[in-house]
């Protein structure tokens, strides 16, 4: 499970990072202005947060639960068996679900993805409560299988946000506000596009938009949100750092009050940053890019992920806040026969990587932590082994 690291680990990290010690400035996010305070232990009456990248469905995968399933369902037990007790162990775990629950009979890969409801029952018994559904593949396989993908997700009991079957439906699901243990939490998704498919039928899909944002984050706070969360589908795929425009885009986020800023779609990860804002007097969370979840993605950079945890708790007022955050990494392995199937592996159970895949989890992980090391600012490996 990821455990918070011992304070040497934290300062040995620290020192590799350059960290300073003075507070983001209202108009960059660069690490040499981002703050070092060390992170602080989960105790009684704090929650956690986690979060995984992006959840693919390639034809491979499909062709793999299908033969598992005998040809005649679709079967992902095995997949998350060795990550699951970790997504449980939080309060609350988040996924970017990048494919469409398309209702079959055809299911597809890339480019335009349709997958079973049996992929979001296994990624729900994996541990997973809420499901964005905001990304550039979401209109993938048409109106009617992104409104579908909305109502096989209720049928399921599954939270989820960023598109809306219409308008009305985001003026009554926009801010969705989940009450953690005691905590006002809200969550905010949007994407920055979808691959050039309109939005039609009065379909709704939160794009990326100042305004449009803005207004949404006030009107979590008029809610009652004590903590808020946006969660963006944004960035260049397969660069391991982020650009201008999304740092400029995650500051515009802090400055509006929010308190973890968490991204997906490049495919690979990219930096992790505790910083601390002058504006609003709050410290927060930028996650530029989580990497893949699952995918039959080939490149060394695609076969793996981040994991990351945060903790929420209440300050000496009782006001809900961010206290710290933590990261693990993991492989995406592959099946090596007929009756395996694709699999999450955890870096501290990396013996059970198939003998084959080793290099390439030794290539992902290696890649993985020099980005870490080199850019990420108060956000350790939480593990210890």
């Amino acid at each position: 499970m990821m455990r918070t690291p011992l304070l040497l680990s934290l300062l040995l990290l620290l020192a590799g990072c350059g960290a300073k010690g003075s507070a983001a400035s209202a108009d960059t996010l660069s690490p040499d202005s981002l703050s070092s305070i060390a992170a602080e232990p989960a105790y009684p009456g704090d929650i956690t947060l986690l979060f995984a990248g992006d959840a693919m469905q390639h034809q491979a995968q499909l062709d793999q639960a299908k033969l598992r399933g005998g040809g005649k369902r679709y079967d992902y037990s095995q997949c998350f068996d060795l990550i699951a007790p970790t997504i449980k162990e939080a309060d609350y775990a988040v996924v970017n679900l990048e494919v469409p629950l398309g209702g079959g009979p055809v299911y597809r890969g890339y480019p335009c993805f349709s997958a079973p409801d049996s992929y979001a029952e296994a990624l729900k018994e994996a541990g997973f409560d809420l499901f964005l559904t905001a990304n550039n593949h979401c209109l993938d396989s048409g109106m009617k299988a992104a409104r579908r993908t909305l109502s096989a997700l209720d049928s399921l009991k599954l939270d989820h946000t960023g598109t809306f079957t219409d308008s009305l439906a985001r003026l009554k699901e926009v801010p969705l506000i989940k009450d953690i243990k005691g905590y006002k939490v809200a969550f905010l998704n949007y994407t920055y596009g979808t691959n050039g498919i309109p939005a039609r039928d009065g379909m709704e899909v939160a794009l990326i938009d100042r305004d449009r944002m803005a207004k949404e984050i006030a009107l979590a706070k008029e809610k009652g949100a004590e903590i808020i969360v946006t969660t963006i589908h944004w960035g260049v795929e397969y660069v391991l750092t982020q650009n201008k425009n999304q740092e400029s885009l995650a500051q515009f986020l802090l400055d509006q009050g929010v308190d973890l800023v968490i991204g997906s779609h490049p495919h690979v990860i990219q930096p992790m940053m505790v910083v601390e804002n002058e504006k609003t007097g709050k410290k927060g969370l930028v996650v530029y890019s989580l990497g893949n979840f699952i995918s039959n993605m080939k490149t060394a950079d695609t076969r793996g992920g981040a994991l990351v945890r945060a903790v929420i708790g209440r300050d000496e007022t009782g006001k809900a806040v961010f206290k710290s955050a933590d990261y693990d990494t993991f492989l995406s392995a592959k099946p090596t026969g007929r009756g395996d199937n694709y699999r999450v592996i955890p870096s501290w159970m990396k013996d059970s990587i198939p003998a084959g895949q080793r290099e390439h989890w030794n290539i992902f992980n290696r890649g993985a932590e020099k980005i870490f090391e080199r850019y990420n600012v108060d956000v350790p490996r939480g593990h210890q082994d």
